[in-house]
């Protein structure tokens, strides 16, 4: 059964038979050639007549398919017939729908002449001098004969059909005056057409983009040819390709098949994206992204969604079944801290994803660096400690997320000693005013940047951490302060298990050495060194300015009271407790009731407290190690050992449940 009557011959005919035959929902497509037709696709779902229609011939085929939905989607010169169509329509209660082509009226330029008609047209050629290249088509030819000595001005560009040959070359235009070719013709092709017949004006209808309009105009702009415009003789009303797909799609009840693309855009500009991008974002129905993102990509006329949420896409795209085309743009490149990752979890497999120039390729390119050996970061939207990895590696990238990122960088670099390190930045990428700088830290402090910009870092004296637990006690300043020694450290380090991003307390942090170790073991993690007495806290600060470790904070007081406001840790090394063990540990687990904990313990009463509370709070995976190291000296050229104290290292897990679930 016919749903839909198409009055096609255009582009937009074309490309609404494509859809209807996509979404295989029976049609009948009306064109006026046989080489309309062959245009058409084949489809069990179409039937295609070019069979010219009387508006009595119309009433009847509108009766016989029980008036199903009409879609006007002629030429916007055909007055005549579409007037039928409408006719035909009120007669026999067909619904009515007008496609329109977008309107490119603004494109014209100010040096562009327009006329009312062709009549009128050929008007104002008449007074001027020149070649002139008419694109108007074959049946306005007749027209132009009206021009003085028109056989040798006038080149007339029409279809290639035998038919349309015969009757130009009966009105005089023939050889190197008559070109026969079929479109769409591009910018570069009008061009070069213009400069080979030497034409000083280019006669058009303004036809719409899919018309070739805008190329043509952009031709004449290049060449400075004149374009003289013949405005449309109806001002209609109507709605565009899109819109009618979503009329179809809401009147049938049709789902959703679209295909998707997550394209990368490079930096921004259109020189910056790859061909593959550049047509994928041409061809799409729909845009989706970030504003700055979808506005800097999308041609006139062309949807946007303006949205970041992974599910609300899906959702939109689900609802919007008019939408065939649908391409998602993404800042750099898909796979370099991009949303791709998060859209493919959500919207499948059967996505295509296009690279694109990810920003620190086109940066280190702008600044002839290599990159090969950087390693590649961001700060944007996410927490990277960026001063730790600049002090532990020689080559850092990173993209910034706000405005005042590259100064905050700066002062950090100076406050941890990185005063002498080169820093490169990158503002607005790829557009006309992108702005590149070069200095030290001081040379950055109070500047404000873009709120999107990248920094690329070179510290040729990094510090190479150990790979080992088992800083030398030699390396720490000391004083008077207790000291977790070197060989106890490491085996209870080991014990810990830390992580790269663990959070850990140190209670009882005396010198810091357990601190110290600890923060430059979780890189990117953070250390509270907990401490109450005032010598030990000079001592602490004086060793965490001498690693210059920014991820280290040292906390002045008793625990555990010294310890509740502090955020949640993975893991704690108690080496004083001050004879609150319990109570220390029992913060500890509420805070996190599977925080990893090591204790060391050299009174055996503090022993004693801690096996106890081992037996009442809810801890597993104990386990007790005594360490008794000896260091040898050297008397009178001997090497005589030298006991250290016996050390007990007690190592446990929280069992995952809250005190207040556990027996007391």
């Amino acid at each position: 059964m016919c749903k839909v009557i198409v009055f096609a011959g255009t582009t937009e005919g074309r490309q609404l038979a494509e859809f209807l035959s996509r979404k295989e929902l029976p049609a009948l497509i009306c064109v006026a050639t046989e080489y309309g037709e062959q245009l058409l696709p084949s489809s069990d779902a179409l039937d295609i007549s070019h069979k010219r229609l009387t508006e009595i011939e119309m009433e009847q085929l509108f009766q016989e398919k029980g008036a199903p939905l009409i879609l006007d989607a002629t030429h916007p010169y055909a007055a005549e017939v579409t007037e039928n169509i409408r006719k035909a329509c009120e007669k026999t209660g067909a619904s009515y729908v007008r496609i329109l082509r977008e309107n490119s009226e603004a494109a014209g330029s100010r040096e562009s002449l327009y006329a009312d008609s062709v009549e009128e047209a050929v008007g104002l050629l008449e007074h001027t001098e020149g070649n002139i290249l008419v694109t108007t088509g074959s049946k306005e030819a007749g027209k132009f004969t009206a021009l003085s000595d028109y056989k040798n001005r006038v080149f007339l560009r029409v279809l290639s059909l035998p038919n349309v040959a015969r009757q130009c070359a009966e009105l005089g235009f023939e050889g190197r005056n008559l070109i026969c070719m079929q479109g769409p013709f591009s910018t570069e092709l009008n061009v070069a057409m213009l400069r080979q017949l030497d034409c000083k004006y280019l006669v058009t209808k303004m036809s719409g983009s899919t018309g070739g309009f805008q190329e043509k105009i952009e031709a004449a702009k290049i060449c400075g040819c004149t374009p003289v415009i013949i405005g449309r003789p109806l001002k209609e009303e109507g709605i565009s390709v899109l819109q009618c797909k979503r009329l179809l799609c809401e009147r049938f009840s049709l789902s959703s098949q679209a295909e998707i693309t997550l394209a990368g855009i490079g930096m921004g500009s259109a020189e910056s994206r790859t061909g593959e991008a550049q047509k994928a974002i041409q061809e799409a129905d729909l845009l989706i992204g970030a504003r700055r993102m979808v506005e800097s990509c999308a041609r006139r006329g062309q949807d946007i969604y303006v949205e970041y949420d992974s599910q609300k896409i899906a959702d939109y795209i689900q609802k919007h079944p008019e939408y065939e085309k649908v391409v998602l743009v993404l800042s750099g490149d898909t796979g370099f801290y991009s949303g791709a990752k998060k859209l493919l979890q959500v919207l499948g497999d059967k996505v295509k994803v296009i690279c694109g120039i990810p920003s620190p390729v086109y940066f280190m390119s702008r600044i002839k660096k290599s990159w090969d050996d950087v390693l590649l970061t961001s700060v944007h939207g996410k927490e990277e400690r960026l001063p730790w990895l600049i002090q532990t590696h020689e080559k850092v990238f990173s993209i910034l997320g706000t405005k005042d990122g590259i100064s905050g960088l700066a002062e950090k670099l100076l406050e941890i000693g990185l005063d002498e390190v080169q820093m490169y930045t990158g503002e607005r990428l790829s557009y006309d005013n992108e702005l590149l700088r070069r200095g030290t830290p001081k040379d950055f402090l109070n500047y404000e940047a873009d709120s999107l910009s990248v920094v690329y870092v070179e510290n040729p004296n990094y510090r190479r951490n150990f790979a080992t637990h088992g800083i030398p006690d030699s390396a720490f300043l000391r004083d008077k302060v207790p000291m977790t020694k070197e060989e106890v450290r490491t085996v209870s380090l080991s014990k810990l298990r830390l992580y790269e991003n663990s959070v850990c307390y140190d209670v009882g942090a005396g010198t810091g050495s357990v601190s110290v170790e600890m923060a430059v073991r979780a890189g990117r993690g953070k250390v509270y060194a907990i401490e109450k007495k005032p010598l030990a806290i000079e001592v602490l600060q004086k060793n965490k300015a001498k690693f210059a470790l920014d991820n280290l904070e040292i906390i002045e007081g008793l625990a555990p009271e010294a310890m509740e406001d502090l955020e949640p840790c993975t893991h704690a090394f108690i080496g004083g407790s001050s004879g609150n063990m319990k109570e220390i540990i029992r913060l500890l687990l509420q805070k996190n009731p599977r925080v990893r904990i090591v204790i060391n313990c050299i009174a055996l009463e503090t022993l004693s407290e801690t096996l106890q509370c081992l037996k009442e709070l809810p801890l597993t995976d104990t386990e007790i190690v005594q360490i008794a190291a000896s260091k040898a000296k050297s008397v009178v050229g001997y090497h005589m050992m030298t006991g250290e104290n016996p050390i007990y290292i007690i190592s446990c897990t929280g069992a995952g449940i809250s005190e207040m679930e556990s027996p007391e």
